[in-house]
């Protein structure tokens, strides 16, 4: 070392204190990647990725091979600079103080805080051409990392701490849910709201999608058949269920297509030719998750479940559809609703829509956040929250929602008015 001229012996410290910072900056980078994007990357062929997945799989021997490099390089610094500082000023405990405390800033500083920083921020970047260099480091430095490890290994087992399980570990649906809240623009807007809705229908059941019974499109069979060929004709929906007086008895479901064709070919359409015509109907437990009921679609073919509580009674209708618009939202074939109900918010920021209107349709449509966890309708929601049946008009706020009721009919509201919360007012 005295034999190498000062600017030799210099270079050499600041080259010792790059290599330092090399590893510090690999070390953190590496540490910080995301393994499902580093997946990704790999399967696409880029450059480093497949390399690095290879380091990664081996976390001991990776960790081993850099921290060993670093530290023997920081120990070498200040044996360096302290030879330097003798051989520059001679023995003086002055210098050499100062020496050792310039030293300790400039590993803190540039080997050891900066490249960490600039590794967590740019992890990829970074990782993938260094596992060009640690990978040929690790071989060579293979028989000093066995040995290394070989203690270690010994102190995590006399302390019962299994590593091999901690690789296993596997992401929660809530953090799951968390990247793709946090995906920002990364992520177009609605691919967004189909996977957050697609995490939130694994809570939701049948009778949260489901058309309720007084919104079903059904034929009473012992109506007449001046009234059944026009309620065909008129039909919004390619089937249709059939009952008989009462919609607890169901009949069937009819193909309104094959009907109306029938109805072409004859000259009258007769009971005994609609009864001939039904399809046996499909019953779904009242209860039934939204998935299973979805899997089961797809394993009967069929295309209409009518949901019957624990006594048989009809409760509502589910359909594919039903179940694919909490994805996407909805579809044109659905059942119109009233102009006002169409139109959404005015200008006054208010909007007039039925009292049995579900809760989780109004809240996606108007971009509300009225509570689905416990009546189905707005007018049963309005009921529990009133725990009677308002004579009158009556104004409530619900959340950060105020309603108004404008009709009731039958003990049930009817017609309400909701005035646009603040914070949709502002976000409009």
């Amino acid at each position: 070392m005295e034999s190498l001229p000062l600017w030799a012996q210099a270079g050499l410290v600041a080259i010792l204190l790059l290599l330092s910072g090399f590893f510090s900056i690999s070390e953190t980078a590496m540490m910080a990647l995301n393994r499902h994007r580093l997946k990704h990357l790999a399967q696409k062929g880029v450059v480093g990725a497949k390399n690095t997945q290879g380091l990664l799989a081996r976390t001991e021997d990776l960790l081993s091979a850099v921290l060993i490099g670093n530290n023997l390089i920081n120990t070498l610094i200040p044996v360096l600079t302290t030879s330097l500082a003798l051989h520059t000023f001679g023995n003086n405990n002055v210098v050499l103080s100062i020496t050792t405390g310039a030293v300790a800033f400039l590993i803190i500083v540039f080997a050891e805080i900066t490249p960490k920083i600039v590794g967590a921020t740019y992890p990829e970047k970074i990782a993938l051409p260094a596992s060009f260099i640690i990978a040929p480091l690790m071989r060579a430095m293979r028989p000093i990392i066995w040995f290394v490890n070989l203690f270690a290994t010994g102190i995590l087992r006399l302390l019962r701490i299994n590593t091999r399980n901690a690789n296993n570990a596997r992401m929660t649906t809530e953090e799951l849910r968390s990247i793709v809240v946090e995906s920002g623009s990364f992520m177009p807007t609605k691919h967004r709201s189909i996977l957050l809705n697609l995490f939130e229908l694994e809570n939701i059941t049948v009778d949260d999608v489901m058309v309720p019974r007084p919104r079903i499109e059904a034929i009473d069979l012992t109506a007449s058949l001046d009234q059944i060929v026009r309620q065909l004709e008129t039909c919004y929906h390619n089937k249709i269920v059939v009952y008989e007086t009462d919609i607890d008895r169901v009949l069937g479901v009819l193909h309104v297509r094959k009907t109306l064709a029938a109805l072409h070919h004859h000259e009258e359409l007769d009971r005994e030719t609609l009864r001939e015509l039904l399809a046996e109907p499909y019953f779904v437990p009242s209860g039934t998750p939204v998935f299973q009921q979805l899997q089961f679609f797809q394993e009967n073919r069929q295309r209409i479940g009518l949901i019957v509580n624990e006594y048989g009674e009809v409760q509502g209708l589910v359909t594919p559809e039903d179940i694919i618009e909490e994805l996407i939202g909805e579809f044109t074939t659905s059942i119109p609703r009233s102009a006002n109900t169409r139109a959404g918010w005015n200008a006054s920021g208010e909007c007039i829509v039925a009292g049995a209107m579900p809760l989780r349709e109004l809240n996606r449509w108007l971009g509300l956040k009225l509570p689905v966890d416990g009546p189905k309708t707005l007018n049963g929601l309005i009921l529990e929250i009133l725990e009677e049946i308002p004579e009158g008009d009556v104004a409530l706020k619900i959340g950060d929602c105020r309603l108004e009721v404008m009709q009731i009919d039958n003990q049930a509201v009817k017609t309400v008015k909701l005035f646009k919360p603040p914070v949709a007012r502002a976000r409009a």
